[in-house]
């Protein structure tokens, strides 16, 4: 524990001998938290903006059409007898 203190630059408190657990586990608790915390919200930035290109991407596609649709031609029956009529 102590080298990890040394490590990390720790300084006892006014009127202790050496830095303790609780002192240098309550800094880090901060520190992980707010970690804990820019790290979500990034990801979900991330998680937002992928989604945007993804349906942006789908968007694309649609307005692609992939088959060729051709008006229908009067034939058969149906536009025969209609015609005479």
């Amino acid at each position: 524990f102590l080298e990890t203190a040394v490590y990390f630059c720790m300084k006892q408190k006014m009127g202790e001998k050496e830095v303790s657990p609780h002192s240098f586990f309550s800094i880090w608790h901060e520190f992980s938290s707010d970690f804990k915390d820019f790290w979500k919200k990034e990801n979900k930035l991330i998680l937002q903006e992928r989604v945007k290109e993804a349906e942006e991407v789908c968007r694309q596609k649609k307005g692609k059409s992939i088959y060729n649709i051709r008006p229908k031609h009067d034939s058969g029956i149906v536009s025969k007898t209609c015609s005479n009529i």
